[in-house]
C-alpha cells in the first residue's frame, strides 16, 4: 500500500518551498502527497515565527488534527517555530514525534526511516556546517508556478525580527546549482519560477555577479515563460537588479520592496538601512526603468514611540508612491528581540485605529490600480480551480488574482485575458480566443 503525507504550511513563500522539498524528499522513500489528514502515515506541519502567537495557531492545528489522524500516523512539525521554542513545544505537545529547524530538514528522511517509538521522541534544531540544499534530492513535482530558494538567512537583524535567530545568517546557493533545479522545475511543468529569498537581493553565490546577473542567466532557460524574486531589502538593490526589469523580458513588472514606516526616525530605531529618500529614489529608478511596473510593499504600525507624527509620515509617504498591493501588521513583540524591550511601547487600542487608517488607504490604491486595468488585455497564468465549477484562478503580470471561465485543461496554461471587471482584490475577464 503507498505510504501517505499530508503537509500544512504557515507562513511565507519562503516556507512553501521548504514543505515542497520535504515533500520530494519523502517521495524519493515512496510516499505520496494527500490532502485528507485522516488517510496520511506522517502529518507534517510546517510553522512559522514571524507573526505573534505561533506557537499557539501550531497547538491549534495539533488538536483539531489529534481528532481525525490516522492511528499510528507519524506527527512531524517543522520550521521556525522549532528553532525558537523546539523543547518546549515537544513538552507541550506529547503527539510531536519527529520536530526540526529550517536549517535541518534535510534530515527528515532519515529521521523517518529510523524513528522508532520506543526509543523517544527527536528533535534537530541545529545550524548544521554544511548546506542543506546539498543533501536534497531533485524536485520531483511542480506546479505551474513554482518557488525556488536562492538565498536564505538575514544578516541586518532589524529590531523586531526573529530571522536571523530561526534562519541564520545569510546564505547563497551558486547560480549552477539554482540553474539546474531550474531546469528541473521547467521540466516537471513550471511555466513560472519565484526566486525566494530571506533578502533576495543580497544574493551573492557567484562572486562578482548579483540578482541581475542571475536573473539574465535563468532567462534563457527554454520553455521558462515568467520570472518573479521577492523579498527586497531596499538598499541592496542595484542598478543592474533595476535595469534587468528592461532588459529581460521574461522578468515580471511587479516588485516587491517593504518600507516598514515612512518616518526616519522610527526606521532608525528599526535598523533599517536606508531613509525614506533613499527608498523613494529606488522607486522612482524602477518605474524609469520599467514604467509600468506594479509595487508592493510592507508596513508596520505601533513600532514602539511611533508617535501620531511619526505615522502621518506614514500616510503622507503611502500617497505619494501610491501602491499596487501591500500587507500592514500592527506591530507585535518577539521574544528575544530589541524592539521587546523598548519603551514606550504602544497601547493596543492605538495600534488598531492607526492600522484600519493606512489599510483604508491602502485598500482604495489596490482597487484603483485593479480597476485601471479594466478593458486591458493582459496574459494570466492559471494555476488553480475556482470555486465554482468551470471557473479557474491565475495571475496577471502585475501579481492581480485574476478570474475566468475556462475548462480545466487550461489550467497551467498562460492564456490571453480581456479584464471586465475589478474589486480591491481581484481581476475577472474573458480569454479572448
Amino acid at each position: 500500500m503507498t505510504k501517505k503525507i499530508y503537509i500544512k504550511t504557515f507562513g511565507c513563500q519562503m516556507n512553501v518551498y521548504d514543505s515542497n522539498r520535504m515533500r520530494d524528499a519523502l517521495m524519493v522513500l515512496g510516499y505520496t502527497e494527500t490532502q485528507k489528514p485522516e488517510s496520511a502515515d506522517i502529518i507534517l506541519i510546517n510553522t512559522c515565527h514571524i507573526r505573534e502567537k505561533a506557537s499557539e495557531k501550531l497547538f491549534s492545528e495539533l488538536g483539531r488534527l489529534n481528532q481525525i489522524k490516522k492511528k499510528n500516523a507519524l506527527i512531524v512539525v517543522a520550521g521556525c517555530v522549532v528553532q525558537a521554542d523546539g523543547a518546549e513545544i515537544l513538552k507541550r505537545s506529547p503527539m510531536i514525534d519527529i520536530a526540526l529547524g529550517p536549517q535541518s530538514y534535510h534530515e527528515l528522511p532519515q529521521l523517518v526511516t529510523q524513528y522508532n517509538r520506543q526509543k523517544g521522541r527527536k528533535i534537530v534544531a541545529q545550524f548544521p556546517a554544511e548546506s542543506k540544499f546539498d543533501s536534497l534530492p531533485e524536485p520531483q513535482k511542480s506546479s505551474a508556478n513554482a518557488f525556488l530558494a536562492i538565498q536564505e538567512g538575514c544578516d541586518n537583524f532589524c529590531s523586531y525580527c526573529v530571522v536571523p535567530y530561526t534562519r541564520g545568517c545569510e546564505y547563497s546557493r551558486s547560480s549552477d546549482e539554482i540553474i539546474k533545479e531550474a531546469k528541473q522545475l521547467v521540466k516537471l511543468g513550471a511555466k513560472e519560477i519565484m526566486l525566494l529569498g530571506q533578502n533576495v537581493n543580497c544574493w551573492h553565490g557567484d562572486k562578482g555577479r548579483d540578482l541581475g546577473d542571475l536573473i539574465q542567466d535563468i532567462a534563457k532557460i527554454r520553455g521558462l515563460k515568467r520570472i518573479r524574486y521577492t523579498t527586497s531589502y531596499p538598499s541592496k538593490i542595484t542598478q543592474n537588479l533595476i535595469q534587468s526589469h528592461a532588459k529581460v523580458k521574461k522578468l515580471m513588472p511587479y516588485i516587491h520592496i517593504p518600507i516598514q514606516s515612512g518616518s526616519d526616525r522610527v526606521l532608525k530605531a528599526m535598523n533599517r538601512q536606508y531613509t525614506v529618500a533613499e527608498y523613494e529614489k529606488i522607486v522612482n529608478d524602477f518605474r524609469l526603468a520599467r514604467p509600468d511596473i506594479a509595487i508592493s510593499s510592507d508596513f508596520i504600525v505601533g513600532f514602539p514611540g511611533e508617535t501620531e507624527d511619526d505615522f502621518e509620515q506614514t500616510l503622507a509617504l503611502v500617497e505619494r508612491v501610491k501602491y499596487a498591493s501591500s500587507f500592514s501588521f500592527k506591530f507585535s513583540t518577539r521574544p528575544g528581540t530589541p524592539a521587546s524591550l523598548m519603551k514606550n511601547q504602544i497601547d493596543e487600542a492605538v495600534k488598531t485605529k492607526r492600522l484600519m487608517k493606512l489599510q483604508k488607504l491602502l485598500l482604495s490604491q489596490q482597487r484603483a490600480f485593479n480597476e485601471a486595468t479594466v478593458g486591458k488585455e493582459l496574459d494570466v497564468l492559471l494555476t488553480e480551480r475556482g470555486k465554482v465549477r468551470g471557473q479557474l484562478l491565475g495571475y496577471s503580470p502585475y501579481m492581480q488574482g485574476t478570474v475566468v471561465r475556462a475548462p480545466i485543461s487550461k489550467l497551467g496554461e498562460i492564456v490571453r485575458v480581456k479584464i471586465t471587471d475589478a474589486t480591491a482584490t481581484a481581476l475577472s475577464g474573458k480569454i479572448i480566443k
